[in-house]
């Protein structure tokens, strides 16, 4: 594996990076040796895309408790598959709740079908990010049909209550939209164990894949007639008819699918599994913790978030006092090689229950190939410029 050593890379949650070398060498495997359309032939290379394919489902079912890899759609990423779970589930006259720290592939997509006649009810989480479900269930009315949230803050990294949602959410007799984006393959995850009905991932964070792969997990409890598919088109199945197919995964997935990056996610997903992902997830909990320590020492820096790495994901969003966000992560990155992500976050909503709107912050954001040295150093250079900002 080639490591750039001038470089710390701390904005794993928006993409991981370096990715094992398996993930890599699976997607060009797949375009030396394969390159076919998957499905849309009978030939041998047709047919051996057809099976990275379902490898692919095969893995990522595996990695998340779900029997029947068919529930395994694959979108382009996450924001694709919560487009799809609202807009095919919502209708106008159906009231819907969701949190104050979704990311804009939640809200927007929300404000989208709000103004078609969908309510929607935002419940305020602290200034920790933490949400109260006895808030949610308060919430609820006879109209809604749906609770959407994130397990996870891309923000701070807190840990939502998703279980315990889901007991209200079953309850009432409604659908959980579980967004995993950042949680799924951070942390052990099942479909069951959530109690999600519908749970989006994507494949280029902590799945280890590459961009452009993702998708959404349909449990049981959906009714797939009901659920709209967000494009309609060729599907390799049916093809005599003009009429779209009903069923999984093909009433959700037209178009040719990118196999190549799917290559790719197989590899990620398949790594994670050997390697463990409670290992993973374990790793990453004490860096969090020492991360968190050492900026809370640093005078003129505010740390935001439950500041516990047991109730959040290796997320890390913090202000230097004097210092914009901005002029704080160019100077990161052009004196001490430290790449992070700086502003909103594409989460206004979650900036304004932090406080930190408009400006936002610096988010430090650890994955897999982190070490003690990096967030030692990434320590480090916060203190010096939190000292020259004070002088």
């Amino acid at each position: 594996m080639v490591i750039r050593p001038d470089l710390i890379y701390l904005d794993n949650a928006a993409t991981t990076w370096p990715k094992p070398p398996q993930v890599a060498a699976a997607m060009t495997a797949f375009l030396a040796e394969v390159g076919a359309n998957p499905g849309r032939s009978g030939h041998r290379l047709s047919v051996e895309a057809s099976r990275v394919v379902y490898g692919a489902r095969e893995a990522v079912a595996a990695l998340v408790g779900v029997s029947d890899p068919l529930r395994v759609v694959f979108c382009a990423n996450a924001t694709e598959a919560l487009n799809l779970a609202l807009g095919g589930l919502l209708e106008p006259g159906r009231h819907v709740v969701t949190t104050s720290m979704e990311h804009n592939s939640v809200m927007r997509p929300l404000r989208a079908l709000e103004a078609e006649g969908v309510s929607v009810t935002v419940v305020p989480c602290s200034p920790e990010g933490v949400l109260d479900p006895a808030a949610v269930a308060q919430a609820v009315r006879p109209e809604t049909a749906m609770i959407v949230m994130n397990h996870a803050s891309n923000v701070v990294g807190t840990l939502l209550p998703v279980s315990e949602v889901s007991a209200i959410a079953r309850e009432h007799g409604v659908l959980l939209l579980v967004d995993g984006a950042q949680s799924v393959g951070s942390v052990p995850i099942t479909l069951d164990g959530l109690g999600a009905d519908l749970l989006a991932f994507t494949g280029h964070k902590s799945l280890y894949g590459s961009t452009g792969t993702g998708g959404l997990v349909i449990g049981d409890r959906v009714d797939i007639d009901r659920l709209r598919p967000l494009t309609r088109g060729g599907t390799g199945s049916r093809s005599e008819s003009e009429l779209h197919p009903e069923f999984l995964p093909d009433k959700y997935e037209s178009g040719t699918p990118n196999a190549v990056g799917l290559a790719g996610l197989t590899a990620g997903v398949r790594w994670l599994l050997e390697h463990g992902v409670e290992e993973v997830s374990d790793r990453e909990r004490r860096l969090t913790g020492a991360l968190l320590a050492g900026l809370r020492r640093i005078a003129g820096v505010t740390v935001y978030g439950p500041l516990d790495a047991r109730r959040q994901l290796p997320t890390v969003s913090f202000t230097i006092e004097g210092l914009e966000p901005g002029h704080a992560g160019r100077r990161l990155d052009e004196e001490f090689g430290i790449l992070a992500r700086v502003g909103l976050h594409c989460s206004p909503a979650a900036h304004r229950t932090i406080g930190t709107y408009p400006v936002g912050s610096v988010r430090f954001s650890l994955g897999a190939f982190t070490t003690e040295q990096d967030v030692a150093l990434a320590v480090e250079a916060v203190a010096t410029l939190a000292r020259e900002s004070r002088e």
